[in-house]
Protein backbone atom coordinates (compact mmCIF):
# COMPACT_ATOMS: atom_id res chain seq x y z
CA UNK A 1 0.00 0.00 0.00
CA UNK A 2 1.06 3.06 -0.93
CA UNK A 3 1.65 6.77 1.59
CA UNK A 4 -1.69 8.11 2.75
CA UNK A 5 -0.57 11.45 1.64
CA UNK A 6 -0.48 12.52 -2.35
CA UNK A 7 2.54 14.70 -1.64
CA UNK A 8 4.55 12.04 0.48
CA UNK A 9 3.34 9.59 -2.86
CA UNK A 10 4.59 12.09 -5.27
CA UNK A 11 8.58 12.35 -4.11
CA UNK A 12 8.70 8.46 -3.77
CA UNK A 13 7.56 8.12 -7.13
CA UNK A 14 10.03 11.25 -7.95
CA UNK A 15 12.92 9.08 -5.98
CA UNK A 16 12.10 6.17 -7.52
CA UNK A 17 12.74 7.50 -11.10
CA UNK A 18 15.76 9.54 -9.76
CA UNK A 19 17.34 6.08 -9.73
CA UNK A 20 17.87 7.04 -13.43
CA UNK A 21 20.11 10.07 -12.24
CA UNK A 22 22.21 7.90 -9.96
CA UNK A 23 22.85 5.42 -12.56
CA UNK A 24 24.08 8.59 -14.42
CA UNK A 25 26.48 9.72 -12.28
CA UNK A 26 27.29 6.49 -11.20
CA UNK A 27 28.95 5.20 -14.73
CA UNK A 28 30.06 8.19 -15.55
CA UNK A 29 32.31 8.43 -12.97
CA UNK A 30 33.03 4.57 -12.31
CA UNK A 31 36.10 4.40 -14.93
CA UNK A 32 37.78 6.92 -13.06
CA UNK A 33 39.11 4.23 -10.60
CA UNK A 34 40.08 1.93 -13.44
CA UNK A 35 42.10 4.25 -15.82
CA UNK A 36 45.75 3.06 -14.48
CA UNK A 37 44.77 -0.45 -14.62
CA UNK A 38 43.62 -0.45 -18.34
CA UNK A 39 46.51 0.98 -19.07
CA UNK A 40 48.70 -1.40 -17.97
CA UNK A 41 46.28 -4.56 -18.92
CA UNK A 42 45.98 -3.48 -22.28
CA UNK A 43 49.27 -1.89 -22.98
CA UNK A 44 47.19 1.56 -24.18
CA UNK A 45 48.57 4.58 -24.89
CA UNK A 46 46.87 7.86 -23.56
CA UNK A 47 45.12 8.79 -26.80
CA UNK A 48 43.64 4.93 -26.79
CA UNK A 49 42.64 5.15 -23.07
CA UNK A 50 41.03 9.05 -23.70
CA UNK A 51 38.81 7.81 -26.63
CA UNK A 52 38.00 4.58 -24.76
CA UNK A 53 36.63 7.27 -21.73
CA UNK A 54 35.20 9.56 -24.54
CA UNK A 55 32.95 7.16 -26.12
CA UNK A 56 30.97 7.23 -23.27
CA UNK A 57 29.87 11.20 -24.00
CA UNK A 58 29.25 10.36 -27.83
CA UNK A 59 26.37 7.54 -26.78
CA UNK A 60 25.14 10.11 -24.26
CA UNK A 61 24.76 12.74 -26.89
CA UNK A 62 22.73 9.31 -29.09
CA UNK A 63 20.86 8.51 -26.29
CA UNK A 64 19.76 11.71 -25.35
CA UNK A 65 18.23 12.46 -29.08
CA UNK A 66 16.62 8.92 -29.45
CA UNK A 67 14.97 8.89 -26.01
CA UNK A 68 12.74 12.10 -26.89
CA UNK A 69 10.71 9.97 -29.25
CA UNK A 70 10.90 6.52 -27.71
CA UNK A 71 8.96 8.27 -24.50
CA UNK A 72 6.45 9.90 -26.82
CA UNK A 73 5.86 6.47 -28.42
CA UNK A 74 6.51 3.69 -26.10
CA UNK A 75 5.56 6.00 -22.46
CA UNK A 76 7.91 7.23 -19.85
CA UNK A 77 8.33 4.13 -17.33
CA UNK A 78 8.53 1.27 -20.07
CA UNK A 79 11.15 3.75 -21.57
CA UNK A 80 12.79 3.91 -18.32
CA UNK A 81 12.68 0.04 -18.06
CA UNK A 82 14.75 -0.28 -21.32
CA UNK A 83 17.12 1.70 -19.91
CA UNK A 84 17.87 -0.22 -16.86
CA UNK A 85 18.29 -3.05 -18.85
CA UNK A 86 20.98 -1.06 -21.58
CA UNK A 87 22.70 -0.15 -17.88
CA UNK A 88 22.90 -4.22 -16.76
CA UNK A 89 24.04 -5.34 -20.03
CA UNK A 90 27.03 -2.44 -20.33
CA UNK A 91 27.84 -2.88 -16.32
CA UNK A 92 28.58 -6.63 -17.49
CA UNK A 93 30.19 -6.59 -20.65
CA UNK A 94 32.31 -3.61 -19.61
CA UNK A 95 33.94 -6.12 -16.81
CA UNK A 96 33.93 -9.10 -19.33
CA UNK A 97 35.68 -6.64 -21.76
CA UNK A 98 39.00 -8.58 -23.29
CA UNK A 99 40.39 -5.29 -24.93
CA UNK A 100 40.10 -1.80 -25.32
CA UNK A 101 37.97 -1.80 -28.50
CA UNK A 102 35.10 -4.04 -26.77
CA UNK A 103 35.47 -1.83 -23.47
CA UNK A 104 35.02 1.61 -25.80
CA UNK A 105 32.19 -0.24 -27.73
CA UNK A 106 30.29 -1.06 -24.40
CA UNK A 107 30.71 2.09 -22.93
CA UNK A 108 29.23 3.99 -25.59
CA UNK A 109 26.06 1.57 -24.93
CA UNK A 110 26.32 2.71 -21.13
CA UNK A 111 26.63 6.19 -22.32
CA UNK A 112 23.51 5.46 -24.65
CA UNK A 113 21.78 4.98 -21.29
CA UNK A 114 23.18 8.25 -19.85
CA UNK A 115 21.60 9.81 -22.47
CA UNK A 116 18.38 8.55 -22.37
CA UNK A 117 18.36 8.53 -18.49
CA UNK A 118 18.92 12.68 -18.75
CA UNK A 119 15.88 13.14 -20.70
CA UNK A 120 13.32 10.86 -19.31
CA UNK A 121 13.86 11.11 -15.18
CA UNK A 122 13.36 15.07 -15.48
CA UNK A 123 10.28 15.03 -18.26
CA UNK A 124 8.68 12.48 -16.50
CA UNK A 125 9.02 13.96 -12.64
CA UNK A 126 8.27 17.35 -13.74
CA UNK A 127 4.64 15.50 -15.17
CA UNK A 128 3.98 13.58 -12.53
CA UNK A 129 4.54 16.36 -9.53
CA UNK A 130 2.45 18.90 -8.25
CA UNK A 131 3.26 22.26 -9.38
CA UNK A 132 3.91 23.58 -6.04
CA UNK A 133 6.71 20.75 -5.25
CA UNK A 134 8.24 20.30 -9.04
CA UNK A 135 11.26 22.59 -8.08
CA UNK A 136 12.00 20.39 -5.35
CA UNK A 137 11.22 17.16 -6.82
CA UNK A 138 12.89 18.25 -9.93
CA UNK A 139 15.81 18.72 -8.48
CA UNK A 140 16.47 14.71 -7.10
CA UNK A 141 17.30 14.07 -10.20
CA UNK A 142 20.75 16.07 -9.81
CA UNK A 143 21.25 15.17 -6.12
CA UNK A 144 20.89 11.45 -7.75
CA UNK A 145 23.83 12.45 -10.03
CA UNK A 146 26.27 13.48 -7.54
CA UNK A 147 25.25 11.08 -4.90
CA UNK A 148 25.72 8.48 -7.73
CA UNK A 149 29.30 9.90 -8.61
CA UNK A 150 30.29 9.70 -4.92
CA UNK A 151 29.06 6.17 -4.69
CA UNK A 152 31.19 5.63 -7.67
CA UNK A 153 34.65 7.20 -6.68
CA UNK A 154 33.71 5.62 -2.97
CA UNK A 155 33.47 2.11 -4.43
CA UNK A 156 36.26 2.65 -6.61
CA UNK A 157 38.45 3.40 -3.73
CA UNK A 158 37.21 0.65 -1.47
CA UNK A 159 37.45 -2.07 -3.96
CA UNK A 160 41.28 -0.82 -4.83
CA UNK A 161 42.16 -0.59 -1.20
CA UNK A 162 40.84 -4.08 -0.47
CA UNK A 163 42.81 -5.69 -3.61
CA UNK A 164 45.84 -4.10 -3.26
CA UNK A 165 45.34 -1.73 -6.55
CA UNK A 166 42.56 -2.04 -9.29
CA UNK A 167 44.17 -4.55 -11.40
CA UNK A 168 45.04 -7.15 -8.30
CA UNK A 169 42.73 -9.93 -7.95
CA UNK A 170 39.34 -9.72 -5.81
CA UNK A 171 36.50 -12.68 -5.86
CA UNK A 172 37.20 -15.30 -8.41
CA UNK A 173 40.76 -14.21 -8.79
CA UNK A 174 39.27 -11.55 -11.54
CA UNK A 175 40.72 -8.29 -11.11
CA UNK A 176 39.60 -5.31 -9.22
CA UNK A 177 38.61 -3.27 -12.22
CA UNK A 178 36.41 -5.64 -13.27
CA UNK A 179 34.70 -5.31 -10.41
CA UNK A 180 34.19 -1.85 -10.27
CA UNK A 181 31.92 -1.83 -13.69
CA UNK A 182 30.27 -4.45 -12.22
CA UNK A 183 28.92 -2.28 -9.45
CA UNK A 184 26.54 -0.60 -11.42
CA UNK A 185 24.51 -4.12 -11.94
CA UNK A 186 22.63 -3.73 -8.35
CA UNK A 187 21.31 -0.08 -8.66
CA UNK A 188 20.53 -1.16 -12.64
CA UNK A 189 18.67 -3.81 -11.66
CA UNK A 190 16.57 -1.47 -9.26
CA UNK A 191 15.88 1.03 -11.26
CA UNK A 192 14.41 -1.43 -13.82
CA UNK A 193 12.16 -3.08 -10.89
CA UNK A 194 11.01 0.50 -10.13
CA UNK A 195 10.05 1.61 -13.22
CA UNK A 196 7.48 -1.43 -12.98
CA UNK A 197 6.46 -0.04 -9.75
CA UNK A 198 6.03 3.78 -10.40
CA UNK A 199 2.85 4.49 -12.69
CA UNK A 200 3.03 6.12 -15.98
CA UNK A 201 2.65 10.20 -16.82
CA UNK A 202 -0.87 11.42 -16.67
CA UNK A 203 0.06 13.18 -19.87
CA UNK A 204 1.39 10.80 -21.80
CA UNK A 205 -1.73 8.87 -20.83
CA UNK A 206 -4.25 11.69 -21.94
CA UNK A 207 -2.15 11.75 -25.28
CA UNK A 208 -2.86 7.73 -25.66
CA UNK A 209 -6.54 8.33 -25.20
CA UNK A 210 -6.10 6.35 -22.34
CA UNK A 211 -8.08 9.20 -19.71
CA UNK A 212 -9.29 6.43 -17.47
CA UNK A 213 -5.87 5.46 -16.17
CA UNK A 214 -4.82 9.22 -15.85
CA UNK A 215 -7.84 10.37 -14.35
CA UNK A 216 -7.04 7.37 -11.35
CA UNK A 217 -3.72 8.83 -11.21
CA UNK A 218 -4.62 11.97 -10.76
CA UNK A 219 -6.72 11.78 -7.89
CA UNK A 220 -3.79 9.53 -6.10
CA UNK A 221 -1.39 12.25 -6.70
CA UNK A 222 -4.03 14.91 -4.86
CA UNK A 223 -5.24 16.42 -8.14
CA UNK A 224 -8.65 17.35 -9.77
CA UNK A 225 -8.93 15.35 -12.32
CA UNK A 226 -12.04 16.92 -13.32
CA UNK A 227 -10.11 20.21 -13.93
CA UNK A 228 -7.07 18.67 -15.45
CA UNK A 229 -7.91 16.53 -17.34
CA UNK A 230 -9.39 19.03 -19.79
CA UNK A 231 -6.61 21.60 -19.33
CA UNK A 232 -4.01 18.41 -20.21
CA UNK A 233 -6.06 17.41 -23.06
CA UNK A 234 -6.24 21.30 -24.17
CA UNK A 235 -2.51 21.52 -24.11
CA UNK A 236 -1.96 18.59 -25.41
CA UNK A 237 -4.10 18.98 -28.92
CA UNK A 238 -3.78 15.40 -30.52
CA UNK A 239 -0.47 14.58 -29.52
CA UNK A 240 1.23 12.33 -31.39
CA UNK A 241 4.94 11.12 -31.22
CA UNK A 242 6.73 14.40 -31.84
CA UNK A 243 9.21 14.45 -34.32
CA UNK A 244 11.64 17.57 -35.08
CA UNK A 245 9.59 19.52 -37.57
CA UNK A 246 7.68 19.76 -34.30
CA UNK A 247 9.49 22.42 -32.59
CA UNK A 248 9.46 24.83 -35.61
CA UNK A 249 8.27 28.15 -34.58
CA UNK A 250 8.96 32.22 -35.38
CA UNK A 251 11.81 32.24 -33.59
CA UNK A 252 15.62 32.23 -34.70
CA UNK A 253 16.19 29.85 -38.05
CA UNK A 254 12.44 28.95 -38.13
CA UNK A 255 12.88 27.05 -34.30
CA UNK A 256 10.33 28.12 -31.78
CA UNK A 257 12.05 30.47 -28.98
CA UNK A 258 11.61 28.50 -25.93
CA UNK A 259 13.51 26.07 -27.42
CA UNK A 260 16.35 28.49 -27.99
CA UNK A 261 16.10 29.36 -24.09
CA UNK A 262 16.51 25.39 -23.61
CA UNK A 263 19.86 24.56 -25.81
CA UNK A 264 20.87 27.81 -24.53
CA UNK A 265 20.76 26.82 -20.84
CA UNK A 266 21.77 23.20 -21.53
CA UNK A 267 25.17 24.12 -23.14
CA UNK A 268 25.97 27.00 -20.13
CA UNK A 269 25.47 24.57 -17.91
CA UNK A 270 28.23 22.95 -19.40
CA UNK A 271 30.55 25.75 -21.10
CA UNK A 272 31.23 27.31 -17.14
CA UNK A 273 33.68 24.38 -17.14
CA UNK A 274 32.16 21.82 -14.07
CA UNK A 275 32.98 18.54 -15.64
CA UNK A 276 36.94 19.80 -15.45
CA UNK A 277 36.44 19.84 -11.60
CA UNK A 278 35.43 16.55 -11.62
CA UNK A 279 37.36 15.37 -14.53
CA UNK A 280 40.64 17.05 -14.09
CA UNK A 281 40.62 18.16 -10.66
CA UNK A 282 42.91 15.21 -9.31
CA UNK A 283 45.54 15.93 -11.63
CA UNK A 284 45.16 19.43 -11.97
CA UNK A 285 45.81 20.03 -7.77
CA UNK A 286 49.00 17.55 -7.92
CA UNK A 287 50.12 20.27 -11.13
CA UNK A 288 50.08 23.11 -8.56
CA UNK A 289 52.20 21.18 -5.91
CA UNK A 290 49.54 18.70 -4.00
CA UNK A 291 50.96 15.75 -3.22
CA UNK A 292 49.04 12.39 -4.78
CA UNK A 293 46.86 11.87 -1.78
CA UNK A 294 45.96 15.12 -0.98
CA UNK A 295 44.66 15.84 -4.26
CA UNK A 296 42.96 12.61 -4.20
CA UNK A 297 41.22 13.95 -0.50
CA UNK A 298 40.48 17.13 -2.23
CA UNK A 299 38.26 15.46 -4.89
CA UNK A 300 36.29 13.79 -2.43
CA UNK A 301 35.74 16.78 -0.57
CA UNK A 302 34.57 18.17 -3.58
CA UNK A 303 32.30 15.94 -4.35
CA UNK A 304 30.55 15.94 -0.66
CA UNK A 305 30.23 20.18 -1.34
CA UNK A 306 28.62 19.26 -4.85
CA UNK A 307 25.74 16.88 -2.40
CA UNK A 308 25.18 19.49 0.14
CA UNK A 309 24.81 22.41 -1.99
CA UNK A 310 22.31 20.23 -4.10
CA UNK A 311 20.43 19.75 -0.74
CA UNK A 312 20.46 23.82 -0.31
CA UNK A 313 19.09 23.78 -4.22
CA UNK A 314 15.99 21.03 -2.97
CA UNK A 315 15.12 22.85 0.12
CA UNK A 316 14.94 26.59 -1.85
CA UNK A 317 13.80 26.32 -5.64
CA UNK A 318 10.03 26.05 -4.98
CA UNK A 319 10.51 29.19 -2.18
CA UNK A 320 12.93 31.46 -4.56
CA UNK A 321 12.41 30.31 -8.12
CA UNK A 322 14.39 29.38 -10.82
CA UNK A 323 15.66 32.69 -12.32
CA UNK A 324 17.07 33.77 -8.62
CA UNK A 325 19.12 30.61 -8.45
CA UNK A 326 20.35 30.82 -11.73
CA UNK A 327 21.29 34.59 -11.38
CA UNK A 328 23.13 34.77 -8.19
CA UNK A 329 25.27 31.00 -9.10
CA UNK A 330 26.26 32.87 -12.43
CA UNK A 331 27.04 35.61 -10.49
CA UNK A 332 29.11 33.66 -7.87
CA UNK A 333 30.78 31.47 -10.49
CA UNK A 334 32.01 34.42 -12.48
CA UNK A 335 33.58 35.86 -9.34
CA UNK A 336 35.05 32.48 -8.42
CA UNK A 337 36.46 31.23 -12.33
CA UNK A 338 37.80 34.96 -12.74
CA UNK A 339 39.54 34.52 -9.39
CA UNK A 340 40.98 31.33 -10.43
CA UNK A 341 41.95 32.87 -14.28
CA UNK A 342 44.00 35.65 -12.74
CA UNK A 343 45.58 33.04 -10.05
CA UNK A 344 46.98 30.56 -12.72
CA UNK A 345 47.58 33.61 -14.65
CA UNK A 346 50.32 34.77 -12.23
CA UNK A 347 51.83 31.38 -11.56
CA UNK A 348 54.89 30.43 -12.47
CA UNK A 349 55.89 27.06 -14.40
CA UNK A 350 58.90 24.87 -13.80
CA UNK A 351 61.50 22.88 -16.08
CA UNK A 352 59.06 20.06 -16.31
CA UNK A 353 55.97 22.13 -17.18
CA UNK A 354 54.33 22.24 -13.89
CA UNK A 355 52.51 25.64 -12.39
CA UNK A 356 53.15 26.62 -9.29
CA UNK A 357 51.36 28.97 -7.44
CA UNK A 358 53.58 30.47 -4.13
CA UNK A 359 52.51 31.16 -0.72
CA UNK A 360 49.54 31.19 -0.07
CA UNK A 361 47.86 30.80 -3.57
CA UNK A 362 47.80 27.36 -3.71
CA UNK A 363 45.02 27.62 -1.30
CA UNK A 364 43.10 30.63 -2.12
CA UNK A 365 43.14 28.22 -5.83
CA UNK A 366 41.46 25.43 -3.93
CA UNK A 367 39.05 27.63 -1.90
CA UNK A 368 38.17 29.35 -5.48
CA UNK A 369 37.68 26.04 -6.78
CA UNK A 370 35.25 24.70 -4.24
CA UNK A 371 33.45 28.37 -4.42
CA UNK A 372 32.70 27.75 -8.03
CA UNK A 373 31.32 23.97 -7.26
CA UNK A 374 29.21 25.80 -4.06
CA UNK A 375 28.11 28.11 -6.35
CA UNK A 376 26.95 25.07 -9.08
CA UNK A 377 25.54 22.97 -6.87
CA UNK A 378 22.77 25.13 -5.96
CA UNK A 379 21.80 27.02 -9.34
CA UNK A 380 23.00 25.96 -12.54
CA UNK A 381 23.78 22.08 -11.27
CA UNK A 382 19.81 21.20 -10.38
CA UNK A 383 17.97 24.53 -11.75
CA UNK A 384 18.32 23.34 -15.47
CA UNK A 385 17.31 19.86 -15.07
CA UNK A 386 14.41 21.32 -13.32
CA UNK A 387 13.79 23.96 -16.41
CA UNK A 388 14.42 21.25 -19.14
CA UNK A 389 11.80 19.05 -17.85
CA UNK A 390 9.07 21.97 -17.32
CA UNK A 391 9.39 24.93 -19.44
CA UNK A 392 8.11 23.17 -22.85
CA UNK A 393 5.09 23.18 -23.66
CA UNK A 394 3.13 19.38 -23.37
CA UNK A 395 3.09 18.29 -26.54
CA UNK A 396 6.45 18.75 -27.70
CA UNK A 397 8.34 18.36 -23.98
CA UNK A 398 9.83 15.12 -24.66
CA UNK A 399 11.87 16.27 -27.99
CA UNK A 400 12.42 19.45 -26.75
CA UNK A 401 14.48 17.81 -23.50
CA UNK A 402 15.75 15.22 -25.95
CA UNK A 403 17.34 18.30 -28.11
CA UNK A 404 18.31 20.24 -25.04
CA UNK A 405 19.76 17.24 -23.44
CA UNK A 406 21.72 16.36 -26.55
CA UNK A 407 23.44 19.57 -26.82
CA UNK A 408 24.17 19.66 -23.18
CA UNK A 409 26.12 16.78 -23.97
CA UNK A 410 27.67 17.78 -26.85
CA UNK A 411 28.96 20.94 -24.70
CA UNK A 412 29.82 18.36 -22.07
CA UNK A 413 32.43 16.53 -25.01
CA UNK A 414 33.58 20.07 -26.17
CA UNK A 415 35.05 21.05 -22.71
CA UNK A 416 36.11 17.74 -21.67
CA UNK A 417 38.07 17.69 -25.01
CA UNK A 418 39.94 20.45 -25.27
CA UNK A 419 41.11 21.13 -21.68
CA UNK A 420 43.89 19.52 -22.16
CA UNK A 421 44.95 21.67 -24.79
CA UNK A 422 43.70 25.36 -22.61
CA UNK A 423 45.64 23.88 -20.04
CA UNK A 424 48.90 23.74 -22.30
CA UNK A 425 48.51 27.86 -23.28
CA UNK A 426 47.62 28.03 -19.44
CA UNK A 427 45.19 27.55 -16.82
CA UNK A 428 44.52 31.61 -16.44
CA UNK A 429 43.51 31.21 -19.75
CA UNK A 430 41.25 27.94 -19.47
CA UNK A 431 39.56 29.76 -16.35
CA UNK A 432 39.33 33.17 -17.99
CA UNK A 433 37.48 31.23 -21.11
CA UNK A 434 35.08 29.57 -17.89
CA UNK A 435 34.44 32.86 -16.34
CA UNK A 436 33.40 34.53 -19.75
CA UNK A 437 30.79 31.78 -20.07
CA UNK A 438 29.17 32.31 -16.77
CA UNK A 439 29.14 36.09 -17.20
CA UNK A 440 27.54 35.61 -20.75
CA UNK A 441 24.88 32.98 -18.69
CA UNK A 442 24.00 35.88 -16.42
CA UNK A 443 23.01 38.26 -19.12
CA UNK A 444 21.34 35.02 -20.66
CA UNK A 445 19.19 34.33 -17.67
CA UNK A 446 18.07 37.97 -16.66
CA UNK A 447 17.12 38.54 -20.68
CA UNK A 448 15.23 35.35 -22.15
CA UNK A 449 14.86 32.83 -19.44
CA UNK A 450 11.28 32.68 -17.66
CA UNK A 451 9.86 32.43 -14.14
CA UNK A 452 8.12 29.08 -14.23
CA UNK A 453 7.90 28.59 -10.08
CA UNK A 454 4.41 27.50 -9.18
CA UNK A 455 3.20 27.55 -13.11
CA UNK A 456 1.30 24.31 -14.26
CA UNK A 457 2.59 22.32 -17.20
CA UNK A 458 -0.41 23.17 -18.94
CA UNK A 459 0.39 26.93 -18.77
CA UNK A 460 3.79 26.95 -20.04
Amino acid sequence: MGPRSPAARSALIAAAAAIGGFLFGFDTAVINGTVAALTQEFHASEVAIGLTVSAALIGCAIGAYVAGSAADRYGRTRTMAITALVFVASGILSGAALSLVDLALWRLLGGFAIGAASVIAPAYIAEIAPAKLRGRLGSLQQLAIVIGIFAALLGDYALARIAGSARQPLAFGLPAWRWMFWTEVLPAVLYGLAAFCIPESPRWLVGQGREAEARAILASLGEDPDTKLPEIRESIEGQHVTRLRDLRGAGFAGVQRIVWIGLGVAVLQQLVGINVIFYYSSVLWQSVGFSEHDALFVTVITSVTNILTTLIAIASVDRFGRRPLLLVGSVGMALSLGSLGLLFSRASVDAAGNVLLAGTSGIAALIAANVFVFCFGFSWGPVVWVLLGEMFPNRIRAKALAVGATAQWVANFFVTATFPALQKLGLGLAYGVYALAAVVSVVFVARWVPETRGKELEAM
